[in-house]
């Protein structure tokens, strides 16, 4: 299958970025190239975009797409929350602008080998990068059950997670869990029907919670905002596109961290913390995909776009 992924929110997040000509860029969440063609596009002799992903197909295919671009592309093959050494690696400390697009992408999803689909029997899998060694797999079927449930309850939000848990237990004990196949049934009788006719596929939360945890995506998201921020240059934009609300908590609250940082107690006439802002919120409400694109891509209604600006 050919590497997918329609990017959300691509022209508000390139008019967000403001981009110079002469620039340097960094797309953090390379995929197919999508947003990275088009600042491709505005950049002029001097400017230059180093693509970042984890997953091999997405390297190839953006490759491909911007090969045209010759020397103005670097791409490069790790996670984005070592960004700060891969450009130390190319002699790059500072940058104009840095992207964020957080969506799992469609062709991750709609490859039934790649174990991220509960609409598809495949091996367990979900590995966004797949020279790790662990897979959804090795969390259904080893993880205890209380760790399944908090798993499941904090990154799915799903109010029957303990139940999920207990039935995922359950049948592990008679046989190893495999297949997205056995892992939706199982689900599916660990959800009364009443509540699965109102809320969309009852799996849909636990392969995303199991997802998370395998790819410590929340974690790796926590534990990289304040060194992108330190990254830019002044008047440089961070321009991150969240997908769900644990992701969008993480990055508002690190926006307005690094926007007021002060933790002096509110009645101190002065500031002594010392702690000094590093920029502003552009968007003080995040941006939403407009009616045009929500019926042309219906995987964008849950993005939402936040863009931070170096002083």
């Amino acid at each position: 299958m050919e590497f997918e992924h329609r990017s959300v929110l691509l022209q508000e997040t390139i008019d967000g970025l403001s981009i110079k000509p002469d620039g340097v860029y960094v797309d953090g969440t390379l995929g197919g190239g999508g947003h990275s063609l088009e600042v491709c596009k505005r950049l002029g002799p001097k400017g230059s975009i180093v693509g970042i992903d984890q997953d091999a197909a997405a390297i190839k295919a953006a490759g491909i797409r911007l090969k045209d671009f010759g020397e103005k592309v670097t791409i490069v093959r790790s996670n984005y929350c070592d960004m700060k050494s891969r450009l130390h690696e190319l002699g790059i400390d500072k940058v104009d602008g840095i992207i964020l697009d957080l969506g799992v992408s469609s062709y991750q999803l709609d490859t039934a080998e790649r174990g991220f689909s509960y609409r598809e029997d495949a091996p367990l899998d979900m590995r966004m990068d797949t020279r790790q060694k662990m897979t959804a797999r090795d969390i259904v079927n080893d993880y205890e059950e209380k760790e399944l449930y908090r798993v499941i309850r904090d990154y799915g939000e799903d109010k029957f997670a303990k139940n999920i848990a207990r039935h995922i237990v359950i049948e592990r004990g008679r046989a190893p869990i495999e297949t997205t196949g056995q892992l939706t049934e199982i689900i599916r009788r660990a959800i009364p029907m009443k509540f699965q006719k109102k809320s969309g596929h009852p799996a849909k939360r636990t392969f995303q919670a199991i997802r998370i945890e395998l790819n410590r995506e929340l974690e790796v998201l926590r534990d990289s905002l304040d060194d992108m921020i330190d990254l830019l240059k002044p008047g440089g934009r961070l321009c991150i596109i969240t997908f769900h609300s644990l992701e969008d908590r993480i990055v508002k609250s690190a926006f307005k961290k690094n926007e007021h940082p002060c933790t002096c107690p509110s009645d101190f006439p002065v500031c002594v913390c010392g702690k000094v802002s590093k920029g502003s919120i552009v968007t003080k409400k995040p941006i939403l995909p407009d009616e045009e694109e929500l019926k042309e891509n219906s995987r964008a209604k849950s993005a939402k776009l936040r863009i931070f600006e170096r002083v």
